[in-house]
């Protein structure tokens, strides 16, 4: 692992002064991972490339080098985490809808000192009724269709905010879909970037939207509506 974060960090523009807790980190993880599912990469060098350093791809991309940013369907803490780690002048907030992540969380934050990060157990839909339009970017590197990321995410970000979504390198087709969910929630589209991560040929996307309105109040609508009705 030390290997791989000690090749990988400097492409990124990052100190290896990061290695101690993203190792750390690592650690708290595979030992969780024995009795909870969290995640299927479980070879400490992999979790390094596909985890961490994907992670943390996207500071030389979107910056993010201060301010409130909220993880939306965090799952093992990817992207937030890392990049609380890399940023400490970010608060980030880390959105799980199962508590036991969220429990992780919490005590893997605590084990590290992470004290610019708060878990909470919402779910998004939920949660953007309590900080609606409070932030000032969301991630989310959660598995799910483009049109559905940005009406969860969307809603909780400031007006002059971003929403960062994390997607695969082909993911063209997706991204034409959500136009019309963009502008109806208020953004748009203000770059698509691609990156491999570093030590690899995995290459990834990095989808910025930027939030230009307020979202109209009747979004988020609930997740099965959004499921069954997608915005387009």
């Amino acid at each position: 692992m030390r290997e791989a974060l000690e090749q990988g960090l400097p492409r990124l523009g990052l100190g290896t002064e990061l290695i101690p807790a993203l190792e750390a980190f690592s650690r708290l993880l595979l030992e969780k991972n024995q009795v909870m599912n969290l995640t299927a990469i479980t070879e400490p060098r992999e979790v390094a490339r596909l985890h961490l350093l994907d992670s943390l791809s996207l500071l030389p991309l979107a910056g993010l080098e201060e301010g409130t940013v909220v993880d939306v369907g965090t799952g093992a803490g990817f992207p937030g985490v890392p990049v609380a780690i890399a940023r400490p002048a970010v608060q980030m907030t880390l959105l799980d809808s199962l508590g036991k992540r969220v429990e992780f969380l919490r005590e893997s934050c605590g084990a590290l000192g992470l004290t610019n990060a708060a878990c909470v157990q919402a779910r998004a839909e939920e949660f953007a009724r309590e900080r609606r339009e409070s932030f000032d970017a969301a991630l989310s590197r959660a598995v799910a269709a483009l049109p559905i990321l940005c009406e969860l995410c969307l809603p909780l970000v400031k007006v002059g905010g971003r929403f960062l979504a994390m997607k695969s390198s082909h993911s063209q087709e997706e991204i034409d879909s959500a136009r019309r969910a963009i502008e109806i929630l208020g953004g748009r589209t203000a770059w698509v970037r691609d990156y491999t991560i570093p030590g690899t040929e995995v290459a990834h996307r990095v989808v910025c939207v930027e939030k230009i309105r307020e979202t109209p109040e009747r979004y988020p609508r609930r997740f099965a509506v959004m499921k069954k009705q997608r915005l387009a």
